[in-house]
């Protein structure tokens, strides 16, 4: 069981139940040692060095991949993932379905996601970005699903972990909200609001909205450029 971490602050909730969840030791300390940007990750299960994580949505086509009720949603807004406006268009190398959503999305500008792209919001102010959450929001009136909880082994396993985690009302205890509030230079109130702007179950409407990214994507070939 070697599950690959996306080390940001949008599966934090997900990283503090996985503390107390009863695991063995051994399985804790692997995915502290597996833990990376997206698209890394999916390079990581696609080659097997892992054998779950959560993975950008686009990738999380292959049919190779059995896929769990879980993922990264924006409910409306995300605040996380980003086009800058009025700037030269620059895709982030860290997440495949933003990028790839830019373009869906015909928007041009530097993708950023992410933490990096959380901080840049609160210190340049969202005026001066397209939330693409936001905007497919808008379009489609779908949230819109960024990665999707993917594996090619152990589906009992994991399937029994995710559905207690989203039967779950995770409190962040203040210290590990402090340790990540230093690491990120984000403010832990920031980090709680923008928490709030992220779900994680996939559900009939989160499917459809997937299905329908996938689509337009495969539309234009999935590439972003």
């Amino acid at each position: 069981m070697i599950f690959g971490k996306i080390d940001y602050l949008n599966l934090l909730p997900f990283h503090v139940f996985l503390k107390k969840y009863p695991l063995q030791s051994g399985i804790k300390k692997s995915i502290e040692f597996k833990k990376d940007v997206p698209s890394k990750l999916c390079k990581m299960l696609y080659n097997r060095r892992v054998d779950a994580a959560i993975i950008s949505s686009v990738e999380s086509r292959r049919k190779k991949y059995q896929k769990l009720n879980m993922g990264i949603v924006a409910k409306r807004d995300v605040k996380s993932v980003l086009v800058r406006k009025n700037s030269t268009k620059k895709l982030d190398p860290a997440s495949k379905t933003s990028n790839m959503l830019s373009k869906v999305l015909n928007l041009n500008g530097e993708v950023i996601i992410g933490d990096n792209a959380l901080k840049a919001y609160l210190l340049d102010g969202g005026e001066n970005f397209y939330d693409m959450g936001q905007i497919w929001r808008a379009k489609t009136n779908l949230p819109f699903v960024f990665a999707v909880f993917c594996l090619t082994s152990s589906k009992s396993s994991y399937e029994k972990i995710v559905k207690s985690f989203l039967k779950t009302n995770v409190k962040i205890p203040t210290y590990i909200l402090n340790n990540y509030a230093k690491s990120r230079n984000i403010g832990s109130k920031d980090i709680l609001w923008y928490l709030k702007f992220i779900g994680y179950k996939l559900e009939k409407k989160e499917k459809i909205s997937l299905n329908l990214y996938l689509r337009k994507a495969r539309e234009l070939y999935f590439n972003p450029n």
